[in-house]
């Protein structure tokens, strides 16, 4: 069978569908394993618990930098698949993505700062073990208002996906919507997290659920092959 601008929209959509998949382990692992054995006020603690568990504390930066690159493959794969609905949304869509990327992947230098600063190295003698301690928790506290700037983008990638989703004809209108619930979401807590600290909301954790049904979809179900067609057709 041949397809429009020789994609073949199944295969595209279930690529897409894996890539999303593979962003929640690494996305999981990435995010959640350096803040659980960080303790809070406790500085001495928390670079105790990274030196016994180094080798973790290194693998889940690499899951941590992997899972940008991940995405923008997503991104891409979802334009490819998208574009015939609109192409200037499609756009959009990789634009967020990509400025994500390097403000994700650039911010976990503060990780690699708080293995310097637990290293013991020589040049380092100038400042107490405290007060290395002390910077230790002010590099991982950096890092977390730095995925935060991320996820602002992350959160606003979701806008443009949902309207192309709702819009498509090929893909549910239902995860469409829940898309740009789950875009509000995360742009709702790092706004909050900016203005309102003490606040301590996150809303993305009730909203996400947009995402799981799209990949869910595309692995499972596809696309509607003859509707994505009649839609390719028509922005010839």
């Amino acid at each position: 069978m041949t397809f429009q601008g020789g994609i073949n929209p199944k295969k595209t959509a279930r690529i897409a569908g894996f890539l999303y998949l593979l962003l929640a382990p690494l996305g999981f692992f990435g995010a959640m394993y350096i803040p659980s054995i960080t303790v809070p006020g406790n500085p001495a603690t928390t670079v105790k618990n990274i030196l016994a568990a180094e080798a973790l504390f290194r693998l889940s930066i690499f899951s941590a930098l992997a899972t940008p690159v991940v995405t923008l493959l997503v991104a891409l794969y979802l334009y490819r698949l998208l574009k015939p609905v609109d192409r200037s949304h499609a756009v959009l869509m990789v634009v967020f993505s990509f400025a994500a990327a390097p403000i994700a992947m650039l911010n976990e230098l503060n990780h690699f700062a708080v293995l310097l600063l637990a290293s013991g190295a020589d040049y380092l003698k100038v400042f107490t073990t405290d007060q290395l301690n002390s910077l230790v928790l002010l590099a991982l506290n950096a890092h977390h208002f730095g995925a935060f700037i991320a996820q602002l983008f992350w959160g606003l990638w979701l806008f443009p996906m949902g309207y192309l989703v709702f819009r498509s004809g090929f893909l549910p209108k239902f995860i469409g919507v829940l898309l740009l619930i789950a875009g509000f979401g995360y742009v709702a807590d790092s706004i909050l997290l900016f203005l309102l600290p003490d606040l301590n909301a996150r809303f993305s954790q009730c909203t996400f659920i947009g995402e799981l049904f799209l990949l869910l979809w595309l692995l499972i179900k596809g696309v509607d092959v003859e509707k994505w067609q009649k839609r390719a057709v028509e922005t010839l």
